[in-house]
């Protein structure tokens, strides 16, 4: 992976570590969220952990902790961003089958975990104002390359912001806008897998 994907993969690890610390219990409508000054794309009041810090320090990003490590992204994801991440839970990570996160955290399929982890970050610090605006300039979509270099589509769904990966799975923004010092995190309800190569 060239060292860039590295260091924004890392990066946007840290940062929605950081969200998860921070996040309320109570689940964030994206659309509710673009309008909160606090949490826009203009805001200065940043946490001052890193996104793996926080991942690590919330039960709910266990799996997501134990990923980015066995990708060898720690140090990447606790570097000075900014970066967006697209958060998944411990609960997306349970909705793949069976045995494909004790297959993909082997040291055999190191490249493999970097690629699908890298396909969540986003360069930059894109809020949910943001997308929101992206999205209505778009005609209802707005594309978004990753640091794995393949593209995300975001998209409104009753009132909510999904992201849809390249074959076509759909996540839920759960919790938007959960600001790091190095970035934004959006939480997810599902993991978004890269396209083939």
């Amino acid at each position: 992976m060239p060292q860039y994907k590295s260091f924004a993969l890392t990066a946007a690890v840290a940062s929605f570590l950081t969200i998860a610390a921070c996040a309320p219990s109570d689940q964030t409508n994206p659309a509710d969220t673009a309008t909160n000054e606090q949490t826009s794309s203009d805001d200065t009041t940043l946490a001052s952990s890193n996104i793996v810090e926080t991942a690590a320090a919330s039960e709910q990003f266990s799996t997501l902790v134990a990923a980015v490590q066995a990708a060898g992204l720690v140090d990447t994801l606790s570097s000075p961003g900014p970066f967006t991440v697209f958060a998944p839970t411990n609960a997306a990570f349970d909705k793949l089958p069976a045995g494909t996160v004790a297959s993909l955290t082997q040291p055999a399929n190191q490249a493999a975990l970097s690629r699908i982890l890298t396909y969540h970050v986003v360069s930059g610090r894109v809020s949910a104002a943001d997308l929101i605006s992206q999205i209505a300039a778009g005609g209802g979509r707005a594309s978004l390359v990753t640091v794995e270099g393949a593209a995300l589509t975001a998209s409104l769904v009753g009132g909510n912001v999904v992201i849809t990966d390249a074959a076509g799975g759909a996540a839920t923004v759960t919790t938007a806008d959960l600001s790091q010092s190095n970035g934004v995190i959006h939480v997810i309800d599902t993991v978004l897998m890269p396209p083939a190569r």
